[in-house]
């Protein structure tokens, strides 16, 4: 079994690039092939739906080639040997949460000076459709420090796995180089730290330390803004370590154009490799989280009620994990399950997701006025890019942000049918993907329909 698998790994590995490999297939195994019943074993519940809907016609492909008949393909998520426990059992004891996180914490890497906190790895790091670009960049970047990816530049918005993913990036190249010599810092505290050298005219022992670098990680560059001789300081550092082809990896809520007062030298160097957006979690994202962080923790909890809290929760991942530490502890308290505290409405989750009040005629005029368009040019039958794109935005904000029907929507932009509106929603879903002057136009609209 295992050798059928090994090639089959071999000959997928051959028709997909190495990073989706590594972020899909690594972890896998195949656990069956009794009469034509395939069963693959993965790692969580998102690696489920890519795999089943990204890669099953090259799965089965390969699998052919290997001589396994075929009647059905079917994914089982590997725990690990742990126990299961039915949810009316759930008892969540503190003191017991604390001593399994130190222990995990205890039994990963040991970082000395180098700004990591070891609690943040790729293994507690699910990847999802709102993320996985970003990971796949980052398994780059670990299997070839200072190569393809550098710099790396990461932004998203506050609470959406910024800091660990970069932080698990320098733990992986610590745990497979132990002597590279790696350092995370806040922009905030390299700037105090760099304005207290200067005072005591150490300036140069300041710079000599961070050019002896192999990994620099920068983490909130925002912080940057009208930070001058911080930004010169920074820049001939960067300089340096990228003419020794060192890795640099930088974060930000934002990209480094939109950063007032950022330098332009410094600004186009940080996106030489690309810039990388961490986006808001959907749905599914959301329930493989949940899931996996009462897997670390050691908790049964119903699938009902991590539907629940991912349904209700739309702000970020921070906010999602806090909700679900909440309802854990007062199931703790209340001697009720997560599900029967919710069941009897002991539950209310804080949902500080804007919600729209403009018209959906208010929408189209917006998006007409952001473009430079009328209104009348927006719905009119003209297939310039430009208006088009238009068009398309509009359909996309009116589908996700108001949930209009896409017959409704096709009236209000002026399209024959809503075949011509779906074609438009999931052509901007996919532009968006790579796209972030696109990500970046959407979002500075909708501040302009919530405003």
């Amino acid at each position: 079994m295992y050798d059928v698998w090994k090639n089959v790994l071999a000959e997928i590995e051959q028709q997909i690039s190495a990073a989706n490999f590594s972020t899909w297939f690594q972890d896998t195994s195949l656990i069956s092939t009794d009469n034509g019943d395939i069963k693959i074993g993965v790692k969580n519940f998102f690696h489920v739906k890519q795999l089943r809907n990204r890669y099953l016609d090259i799965i089965k492909t390969a699998l052919q080639h290997n001589n396994i008949a075929i009647n059905n393909i079917d994914f089982e998520v590997q725990t690990a040997n742990k126990p299961k426990r039915q949810s009316r059992e759930i008892s969540i004891n503190s003191t017991i949460i604390k001593e399994r996180v130190k222990t995990l914490r205890d039994n990963s890497i040991k970082s000395s000076d180098t700004g990591l906190n070891p609690k943040y790895t790729l293994d507690n790091f699910i990847v999802g459709s709102n993320n996985d670009l970003a990971v796949s960049a980052a398994r780059s970047i670990i299997d070839s420090p200072g190569d393809r990816y550098n710099p790396f530049f990461l932004y998203g918005g506050p609470g959406l796995g910024k800091t660990h993913l970069v932080q698990a990036i320098g733990n992986e190249l610590l745990k497979n180089n132990p002597d590279l010599k790696i350092f995370y810092t806040p922009i905030s505290h390299f700037y105090s730290d760099f304005i207290d050298a200067v005072k005591v005219g150490k300036g140069k022992e300041f710079n000599y330390k961070f050019r002896k670098l192999d990994v620099l990680i920068i983490d909130d560059f925002q912080f940057i803004v009208n930070k001058e001789k911080s930004q010169e300081e920074f820049f001939n550092i960067f300089n340096d370590l990228y003419q020794l082809n060192k890795q640099i990896i930088v974060t930000s809520d934002r990209l480094p154009n939109q950063i007032k007062t950022v330098d332009e030298r410094l600004a186009s160097r940080l996106t030489w490799a690309g810039a990388f957006d961490l986006q808001l979690p959907k749905f599914e994202d959301k329930c493989a989280i949940l899931r996996a962080k009462a897997e670390l923790m050691g908790v049964s909890i119903e699938p009902e009620a991590i539907e629940y809290i991912a349904e209700n929760v739309n702000t970020n991942i921070r906010d999602l994990e806090g909700e679900f530490s909440t309802i854990l502890l007062m199931s703790e308290v209340r001697g009720l399950t997560p599900l029967q505290l919710i069941q009897n409405g002991s539950v209310s989750i804080r949902n500080t997701t804007k919600r729209p009040t403009a018209s959906s005629k208010q929408v189209v005029e917006k998006v007409a006025k952001y473009y430079q368009l009328t209104t009348n040019e927006l719905r009119s039958k003209s297939r310039v890019s430009n208006i088009m794109i238009a068009r398309q935005v509009a359909m996309f904000i009116l589908s996700k942000d108001f949930s209009l029907s896409t017959n409704k929507i096709a009236s209000e932009v002026g399209v024959k049918d809503h075949s011509t509106v779906m074609h438009g929603i999931k052509k901007i879903e996919k532009e968006l993907k790579l796209n972030f002057t696109l990500r970046d136009q959407i979002e500075e609209i909708k501040e302009k329909i919530y405003g």
